[in-house]
């Protein structure tokens, strides 16, 4: 399909640059048959039945924005490294930028802004470099104490879009992690999950609605444009994640009795879809995904899709118009900038009902 079809409008005051406070006071747009809902995120339980499940995605945000300098020689340049998929105890894909100023055997030293880890200098390796600035780091620390150097040295990887009108602060630490991030790994935080709170857990509990929680490990890679006229040009990155056999049979359990599964954020989907892909039904299933859903893709998973307002032109907004048709979706996006809704990560939310028909 033509990339530019996924294309809108977007007023730059849309964008938000901090969450509602409290989170579950954001906004949700209710997406279902041909109307829109204006609601809150705390009607959630009103707006679900005794016996749905929703599942999370229990990926905890690590501070994966490393600054550093690259010596070669005399020469020194600055490099900013946004790391975005783990490939062994000491080695990470990484997004860098400026890519041009990095070769294959350069060294980077990484917190020369002044926190140094206990350790001593974080230094790693460029092993391999690939298309559109990234690059293979061989760190020389490994297992857990290449993640205590990378947890004293790193900052939290805001979006770009939030990181180019500001500076991140420590407020960040907590509004960008779920309150149930529990599996370090994720470099870009599962945002639908955001706008949950102590109070909606427990408001859901008492609706008799389920709990399940996944794991799939966001990289760099979702915020990266489509740069490819054509969807079919356009590669994905690989995300790493797990859903267990127990969790796999709960969710069936769940669609036998009739209840529906609400995915909290379109890494959940796209993990639960990745899981049900050899067989139709989901089992457990652990590995990298690079699935790429656009319109026409049959899902097979959940009914019921909360998501946060994507980007143009995004492989995100490709997927809210699979699952509830594009041009449903491109007049719920209209209808939600018309309306004054809060655009991006820290923004506010969807709640999308399956058209098998889109």
């Amino acid at each position: 399909m033509r990339v530019d079809l996924f294309d809108f409008d977007l007023p730059e005051e849309r964008i938000a640059l901090r969450p509602a406070s409290p989170r579950d006071s954001a906004r949700l747009l209710v997406v279902e048959g041909e109307g829109f809902g204006d609601r809150t995120v705390s009607d959630l339980p009103a707006l679900l039945r005794a016996g749905d499940a929703l599942v999370f995605n229990d990926t905890k945000v690590i501070p994966a924005r490393l600054n550093g300098l690259r010596q070669r020689g005399e020469n020194q340049a600055r490099i900013e490294a946004t790391l975005h998929m783990r490939m062994s105890p000491d080695s990470w894909k990484a997004f860098i930028k400026p890519a041009k100023r990095v070769a294959v055997g350069d060294r980077i030293s990484f917190g020369h802004e002044g926190r140094i880890c206990l350790l001593g200098t974080l230094v790693a390796t460029v092993a391999e470099k690939g298309d559109g600035g990234e690059v293979l780091l061989n760190f020389d620390f490994s297992g857990p104490v290449l993640d205590e150097a990378i947890a004293t040295v790193g900052h939290m990887p805001l979006p770009p879009y939030i990181a180019g009108k500001r500076e991140e602060d420590e407020r960040d630490n907590a509004d960008y992690q779920t309150i149930y991030a529990r599996e370090e790994g994720a470099v870009a935080a599962p945002t639908a999950g955001l706008h949950f709170t102590p109070d909606l857990l427990s408001a859901l509990d008492s609706a008799g609605i389920e709990r399940h929680f996944v794991t799939l490990h966001v990289g760099a890679g979702t915020f990266l444009p489509v740069k490819a006229e054509d969807t079919e040009q356009h590669r994905m990155h690989s995300e790493w994640g797990v859903v267990t056999p127990e969790t796999a049979a709960a969710l069936n359990a769940v669609q036998a009795r009739g209840g529906r599964i609400v995915s909290v954020g379109t890494t959940s989907l796209r993990l639960l879809e990745s899981a049900a892909r050899e067989t139709g039904r989901l089992q457990g299933w652990s590995g990298a995904t690079d699935i790429f859903i656009t319109p026409g893709y049959r899902f097979l998973t959940a009914d019921i899709l909360m998501t946060n307002f994507h980007l143009p032109r995004s492989t995100l907004f490709m997927l809210v118009s699979a699952f509830s048709g594009m041009e449903r979706m491109k007049n719920a996006y209209a209808h939600a900038i018309n309306n004054g809704y809060r655009f991006y990560s820290y923004g506010d939310s969807s709640l999308l009902f399956r058209d098998d028909n889109a």
